[in-house]
């Protein structure tokens, strides 16, 4: 049985797991998303599903190179998540929400800066000794898609 203290530490270190992954994708820095995500993990975002880390860096890849029309290499677009909310479930595997708020930066006709907004639900293992996500599924809520 954990104490309360080191609920919180698993808890807050799951959460740093959806700050990573936005300052990696944003930054342009896809090659280390192996420190956010498993081997195996399901990603089901807009652009379709990606099983595993090899297909999920390729996508995140392509995403970054249809964003980035000003040719930057940095910050198309900024994903910020907000309202994390995280349940262990035993030792190694918890399930959690977010909100998604994703600006796009990029030179576009339409000024408005926010893309969408959306709902992730990911699950989380832990390998290694490191929680990482292992399926992630985003709920895009506006606009209508």
């Amino acid at each position: 049985m954990l104490t309360k203290l080191q609920t919180l530490l698993e808890i807050e270190e799951i959460k740093n797991l959806r700050l990573r992954y936005a300052q990696y994708l944003d930054g342009n820095r896809i090659d280390e998303m192996h420190e956010v995500f498993t081997k195996d993990a399901t990603v089901k975002v807009t652009v379709g599903q990606m099983n595993g880390l090899d297909e999920i860096k390729m996508g995140l890849k392509q995403a970054y190179k249809d964003f980035d029309r000003d040719g930057r290499g940095f910050y198309p677009f900024m994903h910020a998540t907000v309202n994390h909310n995280v349940r262990l479930l035993g030792p190694n595997e918890a399930r959690g929400t977010c909100y998604l708020i994703d600006f796009e930066t990029a030179s576009k006709v339409d000024p408005n800066p926010l893309l969408l907004l959306g709902l992730y639900s990911d699950i989380y293992r832990r390998q290694d000794g490191k929680w990482r996500i292992s399926s992630s599924v985003l709920d895009v809520t506006w606009p209508n898609q």
